[in-house]
């Protein structure tokens, strides 16, 4: 137990610092704009880069944990986001500070895509449930932290301290690292890591995220046709190779396994809902219901609130209530919630709002520890770190594809943007439930029985 204490400290912070920087700086692009001398459109470049960085090598990572251990993978991703982290604290331009928020995107993208594999090392088969709600709700307070935490080190620093002070905590999950977590034996040999194979698949998704993006910001008609052309053309082209590859990068080998894919279906419209309503709610209270900032940050701090408490309550649960019930309870008790939101009525009290994210984020917390348990035990040992790679990018995919529908929205019905944004939202949480409850059906996974 000892040393599995410090191994899970050691995913915590790794896997916390990766979280938070994701919105840490949204609160200063104000700040760092105006000191920079840059517009406010060029600042948005300073988040983009991270997710960017993150979303194109995600999968590339995962797939070089199999080959050359998750323990070195997760460490190496550790130093690089640390070193960068330096780099971005003393920047004094825009192109060094995106250019080391780009690296700090590869070094988050290497943790995050074999921590949930790490937690299959570090826990026994009986209580990985356990692990990965203890690591959900990790997620849930680090997302909910980002903002709260910049706001604090700003009334009594400079920006570049919001990067610095990953400094020391990278330097004790490292240290942390090195000490406890398992070195794990490499099942994949006799196989190179594919640089073509990995090119390519930062383009697909590169493209992916630039199609969606230009889609929903209404870029010329010309251009985005040229892009999804070519997104088809690089996408075909890796989907094939990867198709006869032994050990894919992009694993369609794991999406052959029903109980697999489905569960990554359901972990995409799960993160779209919970997006479009992330984005579109600090509009709606200010907007509609009359909140200002500060009120508003307080109410929607319910949310991931309750996802501490609920998602390890729901990985104990793993165990002994089929996960596919789990799962589809908690999207459906989400997509109750956000009915509800939207049908708030125009002056709604404080109570009214809270209670009904309190709803929403028990649903997602009652989901979120069941599907992920679900999508790394159904994968074979030596592939879990492409389990690991495609959970973490389902989240992703799911995340840009709300952001950009909320985008769209805005400009599809922008005097009733913010309650249209609700009420898809729910309904991609009703369609997530309806397919998490076809799973009931399918055999569950070894160690989940």
């Amino acid at each position: 137990m000892p040393y599995r204490l410090g191994a899970i400290l050691a995913v915590a912070f790794g896997v916390g610092l990766s979280v938070i920087d994701s919105a840490i700086a949204n609160v200063a692009l104000p700040t760092i704009g105006r000191e920079l001398g840059i517009s406010s459109s060029d600042s948005i470049w300073i988040v983009n880069a991270y997710q960017i960085a993150i979303m194109v090598s995600l999968l590339s990572f995962s797939a070089l944990g199999e080959l050359a251990g998750y323990r070195k993978v997760y460490i190496g991703g550790l130093m690089l986001f640390t070193v960068a982290s330096v780099g971005c604290a003393l920047s004094g331009s825009l192109q060094t500070l995106v250019l080391s928020r780009v690296m700090q995107g590869f070094g988050a993208a290497a943790v995050t895509s074999v921590n949930t594999t790490l937690i299959r090392i570090i826990y026994p088969r009986a209580q990985l449930g356990r692990g990965l709600g203890i690591n959900a709700t990790v997620v849930a307070v680090s997302s909910v932290a980002g903002p709260t935490l910049a706001a604090g080190i700003l009334s009594v620093a400079d920006w570049p301290w919001l990067f610095a002070v990953n400094i020391p905590v990278g330097f004790v999950a490292l240290v942390l690292s090195r000490r406890f977590l398992p070195a794990n034996p490499v099942r994949v040999r006799g196989h190179r890591f594919d640089w073509r194979d990995a090119v390519m698949n930062a383009l697909t998704f590169g493209l992916l995220m630039a199609s969606v993006e230009g889609f929903s910001h209404g870029l010329d008609p010309q251009l985005l046709c040229a892009g999804i052309a070519l997104l088809l053309i690089v996408g075909f082209l890796f989907i094939r190779r990867q198709l006869h590859e032994d050990y894919p990068i992009l694993p369609l080998d794991l999406l052959r396994i029903p109980i697999f894919s489905v569960s990554v279906l359901t972990s995409i419209c799960s993160f779209v809902g919970q997006m479009l309503a992330m984005v579109a709610l600090p509009f709606y209270l200010q907007q509609t219901c009359g909140y200002d900032e500060v009120q508003t940050g307080l109410l929607l701090t319910a949310w991931p609130a309750v996802i501490m408490v609920v998602a390890p309550v729901a990985g104990v649960l793993v165990g002994r209530v089929h996960a596919g019930w789990l799962g589809g309870g908690g999207l459906t008790l989400m997509s109750v919630g956000l009915f509800l939101l939207a049908a708030l009525p125009a002056e709604p009290s404080a109570a009214n709002i809270v209670w009904r994210l309190v709803l929403c984020g028990a649903g997602f917390g009652l989901f979120q520890s069941p599907n992920n348990s679900i999508l790394i035990a159904s994968a074979p040992a030596e592939r879990s770190g492409s389990a690991s790679g495609m959970l973490a990018t389902a989240r992703l995919v799911g995340q840009t594809t709300g952001a950009g529908l909320m985008a769209l929205l805005f400009e599809l019905v922008p005097g009733n943007s913010t309650h249209a944004a609700l009420l898809l939202s729910a309904c991609f949480a009703l369609l997530g439930a309806v397919i998490s409850l076809s799973r009931v059906r399918l055999p569950l996974p070894e160690g989940l029985r």
